[in-house]
């Protein structure tokens, strides 16, 4: 039993422990590498995790920023439709300044207009009254011509 134990340790030690030995050692460089990997995945989850950090602070600064801009844009574009709505209402309140001053000379000129037409009237009837006979309408044509003739000759001296 002792030669058999001894036969069996030769093999063993021969051919069985190096084998064994080898595969323990490969087992250990698998895990070793493992391990290595595993410890360089956590370094890149790690500057990852960084980097994405630095993603939302940026991204959040972005908005920020747009937030800003958007909220300066309204301001701009509520201040021009104010100057533009006061521009719009000066130039309407000067066309009906300029619509009423234009009725309002044309009601004076009918008023002067429709006053002469009475005044025409009037001076026609008293004319009529006054002037019935033929004695009275030479003296009126005789003193009216002389009022010509005295306007014509002031305006020539």
């Amino acid at each position: 039993m002792v030669l058999i134990f001894g036969i069996v340790f030769l093999i063993l030690l021969k051919w069985g422990f190096p084998t064994i030995t080898s595969m323990v050692e490969k087992r250990n460089e698998h895990i070793s590498e493992s391990l290595k990997m595993a410890a360089e995945a956590e370094a890149r989850m790690a500057q990852l995790s960084q980097e994405q950090a630095k993603m939302i602070e940026q991204t959040k600064a972005e908005q920020s920023q747009i937030l800003k801009d958007a909220a300066k844009a309204r301001e701009e574009i509520l201040a021009k439709a104010k100057e533009d709505a006061a521009a719009q209402t000066s130039k309407m309140i000067a066309t009906a300044k300029t619509q009423i001053d234009e009725e309002r000379e044309a009601a004076l000129s009918d008023i002067r207009r429709q006053v002469s037409v009475l005044a025409v009237e009037v001076a026609e009837k008293v004319l009529r009254k006054e002037l019935k006979e033929n004695a009275a309408q030479m003296a009126l044509i005789d003193k009216m011509v002389d009022e010509v003739s005295q306007s014509e000759f002031k305006e020539e001296n």
